[in-house]
């Protein structure tokens, strides 16, 4: 016998009766679930109310119950009598007669995995993690005794034509590496130590095959990405240095780390002949952003009202999006200013917010009620982050463009930049993060620099041996995550390319803004949302595209012209 299952335009036949089937086994591993759900989901929850209060307000107390909540969804997750059943289940996932139910068993397995180790190296790793977010929560760069908020480091960065003083603040925002150096480095070792005692070479072995990855096949695909990139990359950042050499009246073999417009030159500098910050001077982003969803069939005023978006004192200076309850309890944390980087920050998190437990039905069971990986839900984000430089966009939505010639042009620039320049900087996460967890008693000062120096093309500056790469929070707090935005990338592009084809009779995808246009919510609804966990990622782009992940999509768009 069988029963049907319909999830975002996908119909699972979920059979009995097959030759290896087992309703025993299949009611055990229903049993196993329901069992899990009722212990983890409230622990979940409350972890993640203390993370929110944490990031928002910076409070020590805050914090450790943070910790706390981590600590207890840990414990609950380390059961080591829990996880032999899984893997029990598991080996026998040939006898589970029900697509949905083998699912959630992997992926189930695949969550306690990572927790059974000591319990007191877990509390640790906790411990050590939660310090030194909060090391980076609190930290603001201090230049000539002041403090400086992140939004300021930013401009400086982006506005100052004096070298010494881009020196300073450039040197200033990188202080927080060395607040958090020793701590990061322990937690390095302690991560190691968790994934050896788990039979993994490392830590970043162990989570790529957490995260339904595997490390040679992702380092051949980077490898093709570097071949794809590099000659163009290098192409774009000549015509970039050059401007940059003049803009601070230097020679274009003295430009330094901190003559780029961001703290790690992982965006376009502001170098071209229209500054994309002007129409956001006086438009109200969050407004653009809600009309935007809203247009699209996304609407998103319940996160928008539940979200915390504004500078404030303690709060983290960075942006996040999350699902507290995976009910619809969905905020973003944010830090807006009038400026064209963040709207497309709100652009981007409010993308994760709408692939989220918002548009996944809750007849998704819970253990499959999120995002197929985190490189789809970045892949989400990125895809609607870039109508931040779109004139086309930007007027539609009601927004003045000065001199709307010359700001296509610098636009059309920045976004193939864009694409180039994070590539290049992917290209230094991915192998930072792999040879310092292959080797962590190397110089990872020098290691760091040797990526950045080949990847990147930027100078080594003289005689530095500072812990910049610990200034960088993804390698603290988001560890082995890095890559999946750069596959997200990929994924947007696809994504975008096929609504191109479907929806818009083969548009160039540069054409197409999908504003007001309910087909685009319904699309990504039923080919990217409603499957959320039911389909890995692999299966999910075959669905969604009907190809294979790969960067095709992606280098038409960085070679559009």
């Amino acid at each position: 016998m069988y029963r049907m299952l319909l999830i975002g335009g996908i119909t699972l036949a979920i059979t009995a009766g097959s030759a290896t089937a087992d309703p025993e086994t299949t009611a055990k591993a229903g049993a196993m679930i329901d069992a899990h759900v009722k212990v983890i989901r409230p622990l979940e929850i409350v972890a993640g109310k203390a993370w929110w209060d944490a990031n928002t307000t910076g409070d020590k107390a805050a914090f450790q119950k943070k910790e706390d909540a981590q600590n207890k969804l840990d414990a609950a997750l380390a059961n080591a009598a829990t996880f032999a059943e899984l893997k029990a289940l598991k080996d026998a996932s040939a006898m589970i007669d029900d697509k949905l139910v083998s699912r959630q068993i992997d992926l189930l397995y695949l969550m306690y995995l990572e927790k059974q180790v000591d319990p007191a190296l877990l509390k640790k790793m906790t411990a050590k993690a939660n310090a030194v977010e909060a090391k980076f929560n609190v930290y603001r760069a201090k230049v000539n005794g002041q403090e400086l908020a992140d939004s300021k480091v930013r401009e400086l960065l982006k506005s100052s034509t004096d070298s010494n003083l881009r020196k300073t603040v450039w040197e200033a925002s990188k202080g927080v590496g060395k607040d958090v150096e020793a701590d990061l480095k322990e937690l390095v070792k302690l991560r190691n130590q968790a994934a050896t005692q788990l039979g993994f070479k490392n830590f970043h072995a162990m989570m790529l095959f957490i995260n339904e990855q595997e490390g040679v096949e992702l380092v051949k695909l980077f490898d093709e990405l570097d071949d794809l990139t590099r000659e163009p990359y290098a192409k774009a950042k000549a015509e970039i240095d050059e401007k940059l050499a003049a803009n601070a009246g230097v020679k274009v073999a003295d430009l330094m780390p901190w003559h780029y417009h961001d703290s790690f030159f992982q965006e376009s500098p502001a170098v071209f002949d229209v500054d994309l910050d002007q129409p956001f001077k006086t438009a109200d982003i969050l407004e653009l952003c809600r009309k935007f969803y809203a247009g699209i069939d996304l609407p998103i005023d319940d996160v928008i009202a539940r979200s915390d978006l504004y500078e404030k004192k303690g709060k983290s200076p960075h942006a996040f999006c999350t699902d507290i309850d995976r009910e619809g309890d969905v905020r973003v944390l944010a830090n807006i200013t009038a400026t064209e980087y963040w709207a497309s920050t709100m652009l981007h998190e409010l993308g994760h917010a709408v692939y989220s437990s918002k548009n996944i039905p809750q007849t998704v069971p819970y253990v499959l009620r999120g995002e197929s990986h985190i490189l789809t839900t970045e892949g989400v984000a990125m895809q609607f982050q870039k109508f931040s430089k779109s004139r086309a966009w930007l007027e539609k939505m009601g927004v003045k463009v000065e001199n709307p010639a010359a700001f296509d042009a610098t636009s059309t620039k920045v976004l193939r930049n864009e694409l180039l320049i994070f590539s290049r900087w992917c290209q230094v996460m991915l192998r930072f993060e792999k040879a310092m967890y292959e080797n962590p008693d190397q110089d990872l000062n020098k290691l760091w620099w040797d990526y950045v120096e080949k990847y990147q093309l930027l100078k080594r500056p003289v005689g530095r041996s500072e812990p910049d790469y610990a200034s960088k929070i993804h390698i603290c707090s988001a560890p082995v995550y890095y890559h999946n935005y750069m596959m997200g990338q990929l994924f947007a592009s696809q994504v975008h390319h096929t609504i191109a084809k479907e929806l818009y009779d083969g548009a160039a995808p540069s054409s197409v803004n999908y504003i007001g246009d309910k087909r685009v919510g319904g699309f990504m609804k039923a080919k990217i949302f409603e499957p959320a966990r039911t389909l890995n990622w692999r299966d999910l782009m075959k669905f969604a595209t009907g190809a294979e992940l790969s960067a095709k999509a992606f280098a038409l768009d960085f070679q559009a012209k």
